[in-house]
């Protein structure tokens, strides 16, 4: 639970959080709160984030995924199955017309 609360003030009980849920995305949206971890039974059950944070770890996540795929990719690359980029061009473009 460390990584998910850093200070004291992100915690939040889910009665809180339901009776009072408009000071909390007021907090988030103006930038004084990065987030809430929203805790149930003293257990965190969710987080709650501002959009744009949880934007960048979803483009952050397929960056990351993307980079595995070509490292892996590069990893088994066989030269003598390559195609050269004119001899692409020219099979692909005549499929076009």
């Amino acid at each position: 639970m460390a990584a998910l609360l850093e200070r004291k003030d992100q915690s939040v009980s889910i009665t809180d959080f339901t009776r009072t849920a408009k000071r909390f995305f007021d907090a988030l949206t103006s930038g004084r709160q990065d987030r809430f971890v929203v805790m149930k039974n003293n257990k965190p059950s969710a987080v709650v984030l501002p959009v744009d944070t949880f934007e960048a770890m979803q483009n952050e996540l397929e960056d990351l995924r993307l980079q595995s795929v070509a490292v892996d990719r590069l990893a088994s690359f066989d030269a003598s199955k390559a195609i050269r980029h004119a001899d692409m061009h020219a099979r692909y473009s005549a499929d076009e017309e």
